[in-house]
């Protein structure tokens, strides 16, 4: 019979061996054959398509409520920062190093986990899929996003990533733009008046001050914030543009579509191109079961200003893991193997109170 405790140590081994498997953003081949291995091993059927893996509860009704459990098994690149090597799975005072191990590893192998102790029960009150998911990091098009119209229809969702085992009940959407202001091209030695560079202060002064209006309980305020200015070539001409790129995070006062309205509507002067409105805010209430149940353990419910594969789902979800997200995507990353046996401990014990 399989044992909270024993599972705990196979994800454990799982987790080393997803550390130790290259799995940047769209070449996820080999860590996708690591959770095909997971699923034979504990006898579960499963399907894969392109690099995600899924399965659903051996006693799938569909008559039921579906719960998706879901995490990502790739990565980002390893920065220069690194003084260990990223990926050797090295344990050292009760820490795991490695890439991926905190983002979103940690999460990753603690949902199976739980998933797969749940597996073979019978007469759950939701049914249950988990899905190891490819390019989450990159925002692909292969990634949780392709699986939608492949798994079973989803009701709600629990998104595993680093949040110390707290529940984001709300994330903030993206909406990246890019902004050109325009003027005439000119030699500098000669007079101006309509010079792009000049143009494009008042833009960038509108959006370092601009403020939407209706701010969230959980996630504040719309944040805009320029990130990238390009413009000219050389020291003794005047450019024609100046293209400015925005990153705008949106909270669930706002549809995307909204926040473009909103910029359009005050940079008439400036042409304004979203480059996609898909990556939407989400949540759930508070007053939600599983919300409840979570609350009932002693974890506390924030918003989360990061971004999440919890963008392309339209139903309620939340984010729960292990780690911490203020160690993702840095140097020497790593997950506490305590923060990991916890997780997977309160993750069966807030679904057991839905379930």
């Amino acid at each position: 019979m399989m044992t909270i405790n024993s599972l705990t140590q196979s994800a454990i081994e799982l987790l080393k061996h997803l550390i130790q498997t290259p799995s940047f953003s769209s070449e996820e081949d080999a860590t996708a054959l690591l959770l095909e291995d997971w699923f034979q091993s504990f006898e579960i059927p499963y399907q894969r398509h392109q690099n995600n893996v899924w399965a659903t509860n051996k006693s799938f009704d569909n008559s039921k409520p579906t719960l998706l459990l879901n995490s990502h098994h790739d990565t980002v690149k390893p920065n220069s920062g690194y003084t260990k090597n990223p990926f050797d799975a090295h344990a050292e005072d009760g820490k795991l190093f490695g890439l991926g191990s905190n983002d979103a590893g940690g999460c990753l192998v603690s949902l199976l986990a739980t998933f797969t102790y749940f597996y073979h029960q019978k007469s759950l009150s939701y049914n249950l899929v988990f899905v190891g998911s490819a390019e989450e990091e990159s925002s692909g098009p292969n990634g949780l996003n392709s699986m939608l119209e492949v798994i079973p229809k989803i009701d709600i969702a629990i998104v595993g990533e680093p949040t110390q085992m707290h529940l984001a009940i709300a994330e903030k959407g993206l909406v990246v733009f890019d902004i050109d202001v325009f003027g005439t091209p000119s030699h500098a030695a000669h007079p101006n008046a309509d010079n792009a560079l000049y143009n494009a202060i008042p833009v960038m002064e509108w959006v370092k001050n601009y403020k939407f209006e209706h701010q969230s309980e959980t996630l504040g305020a719309v944040k805009m914030t320029l990130t990238q200015i390009d413009a000219g070539q050389q020291h003794n001409a005047v450019p024609a543009k100046v293209s400015l790129v925005v990153d705008v995070r949106v909270n669930d006062c706002y549809s995307n579509q909204d926040v473009v309205d909103t910029i359009k509507k005050h940079l008439p002067n400036a042409k304004v191109s979203a480059r996609s409105t898909n990556l939407n805010s989400s949540s759930i209430s508070k007053t939600h079961p599983l919300v409840k149940s979570g609350m009932a353990l002693g974890r506390k419910t924030y918003g989360s200003p990061t971004l999440s594969d919890q963008a392309v789902l339209s139903c309620p979800s939340f984010k729960l893991g292990p780690g911490d997200s203020t160690r993702s995507h840095t140097a020497d990353e790593f997950i506490y193997i305590h923060e990991i046996e916890e997780g997977i401990d309160i993750y069966i014990q807030l679904l057991k109170q839905i379930l």
